[in-house]
């Protein structure tokens, strides 16, 4: 991780100085994360009728055009930037095709919280498949909604540490950057939900 956080910095660099093809590379350098981390979250609802990789595209035209801005004061790690910009990019699509219809929705369903159920599924099976016996694995769709009611439960950025750490596959450095906390406080924070899950997981 240190050798592309690094490389991620001379194209930083580069394309400060007028590198078109550092530019090119740099915005390009995240593709897959951002599809990883936009698929991990758009609505159920509004992935019928937007695909990620369409949003991917839609914040990569931002960032095209915001990155001079950007790279002139650099004012957050670059990663940290490019996935606020995906962030806006969801809560435009999702104010434009579920507010409009249904402006209760966000009072039942904070977006901050939003999370596929495919991924609130594949997110308990990772979490228990360290926790449980192959036996307690079987009861998947119990696991599936104690761990989902759970999140509901859990403090934001607890839950977005948990999210961003277990699917989104940041670094604690990364998540640090992300939410504007320390990297202490990022590990006691998830080792802390993590527990919560482990219990909930465990109790009988």
């Amino acid at each position: 991780m240190s050798q592309s956080l690094n490389d991620t910095d001379v194209l930083i660099h580069r394309a400060a100085d007028g590198n078109v093809a550092a530019r090119n590379e740099l915005l390009q350098r995240y593709r897959g994360r951002l599809r990883n981390m936009i698929s991990v979250r758009i609505d159920d609802r509004i992935a019928r009728r937007v695909d990620a990789s369409d949003v991917v595209q839609e914040t990569l035209a931002v960032a095209d055009q915001r990155l001079d801005a950007f790279l002139k004061d650099q004012p957050i790690p670059y990663y940290a930037w490019l996935r606020s910009l995906a962030r806006d990019q969801l809560i435009r699509i999702y104010r434009q095709h579920i507010l409009a219809q249904r402006r209760s929705v966000t009072r039942e369903q904070p977006w901050n919280l939003a999370m596929t159920d495919a991924s609130a599924m594949l997110l308990s099976e990772r979490i228990a498949a360290s926790t449980l016996s192959p036996s307690e694995q079987l009861a998947r769709k119990e696991i599936h909604a104690r761990v989902k009611q759970l999140l509901s439960e859990m403090a934001v950025q607890d839950c977005e540490i948990i999210i961003m750490r277990h699917l989104e596959g940041l670094s604690v450095k990364e998540i640090a950057q992300v939410l504007e906390l320390s990297e202490s406080a990022v590990k006691s924070r998830h080792f802390r939900a993590l527990s919560a899950i482990r219990l909930i997981l465990t109790k009988e």
